[in-house]
């Protein structure tokens, strides 16, 4: 065996090597965002059973938000203490860190007075937009290279559209029962039917209006987010800083918004719950797992797991509440599956380019100004 020969197959199997670790990678990092949403589900449940007893939402997000700053301090200690110090943040990022945190207190005053307006299934609904959102903001931002030449960028169009028309049948499409339950209807399926009827006379519309104005914010906040991740890659120290900020602007926010005294007081009961788990579960875990997620893969990605909420709202329900099964929740479930498909596989192209021939930067690694690009990883 010569030379070239030996150069040739030692080519053949980093090329291997670096396919295979981009693939486990992206099964991890799969997994995490499947999980976040199953956490999002829950969370929104739990918002509106507090909302109903009178949970205060100013109150609620600057508590919340404060224990997850106590459970996020020890965590980034603990995460560094074996490894090497995070490097100083810079100012131009420690302003975009503020910028992310003035989207996310908008976001979550947004979202949950939202929900207290409507439901947590019109909230699932309103966030199928994400998707769309993110991806016209991401390619005028230049996070997201469309090349109409390439199959790759008409399957990412394809598939978000599918996904987001999925979402939508699975909320506004009821069709025939499949599965039997004492149950009077599945819970995507009533924003259509119950819902409406028993909401007819309430804030319905305005609920609306505020959870797809806190959809288009979330947008911007997951390419503002993969902005900074890009440019100073520590999760931890990012969504620390960031929850640090939020505690500020959520307490400015209820002192001025929240003029009732008796809900600034904690009771055991569904708002400690609600609270806890937000801190913990939401905006702590899934905030590090999202930030790493759009380092890792771009805001679009992140933005594509949104319409897996309403499905796993479909599967918790039939589960756990013995809800029933209906046609209209299979085929859109199935149209959300065909979607994200869809646009999984042509990123994973667009990342394989990269890996055989390096002529093409995919989308989730490019930088959002045309400058050199420190960060490979």
């Amino acid at each position: 065996m010569n030379v070239l020969d030996v150069h040739y197959h030692s080519s053949q199997f980093i090329t291997f090597s670096n396919e295979l670790m981009a693939t486990r990678v992206g099964v991890s990092i799969t997994a995490a965002m499947i999980s976040v949403q199953f956490l999002e589900v829950g969370l929104n449940t739990l918002v509106k059973s507090a909302n109903t007893n009178g949970m205060s939402n100013y109150v609620f997000i600057l508590y919340s938000n404060l224990l997850a700053l106590f459970f996020l301090l020890p965590s980034t200690f603990f995460f560094y203490r074996n490894a090497p110090p995070p490097p100083p943040i810079p100012t131009s990022v420690l302003s975009r860190i503020l910028l992310l945190s003035c989207l996310s207190t908008t976001v979550q005053t947004l979202m949950y007075t939202g929900i207290g307006y409507s439901s947590p299934t019109l909230a699932s609904a309103m966030v199928d937009l994400i998707p769309a959102f993110t991806f016209i903001i991401a390619i005028f931002s230049r996070m997201e290279n469309l090349n109409m030449k390439r199959h790759s960028s008409y399957a990412k169009i394809i598939g978000t559209v599918v996904s987001i028309a999925g979402a939508l049948i699975v909320t506004l499409y009821k069709g025939m029962p499949i599965t039997l339950s004492g149950t009077s209807g599945s819970l995507p399926n009533k924003i259509g039917t119950n819902y409406l009827s028993a909401e007819a006379n309430s804030n319905w519309i305005l609920g609306g209006f505020l959870l797809a104005t806190a959809s288009f914010c979330l947008s911007i906040l997951f390419v503002v987010q993969t902005w900074i991740i890009k440019d100073y890659p520590e999760e931890f120290v990012v969504t620390t800083t960031a929850c640090g900020f939020v505690v500020v602007l959520s307490a400015i926010v209820a002192l001025f918004a929240e003029h009732n005294k008796k809900a600034w007081i904690l009771k055991p009961d569904m708002e400690l719950v609600s609270i806890f788990y937000s801190a913990i579960f939401v905006v702590s875990i899934r905030s590090v797992v999202t930030t790493w997620a759009c380092r890792k893969k771009g805001p679009v990605y992140v933005a594509m797991f949104n319409p897996l909420a309403m499905v796993v709202a479909i599967a918790m329900g039939i589960t756990f509440l013995g809800d029933t099964l209906y046609l209209g929740s299979v085929i859109g479930a199935v149209a959300i599956a065909i979607g994200f498909y869809s646009v999984m596989w042509a990123m994973a192209q667009e990342e394989n380019m990269v890996v055989k021939n390096n002529e093409f930067v995919p989308s989730s690694t490019a930088p959002l100004l045309p400058k050199k690009n420190t960060d490979c990883t």
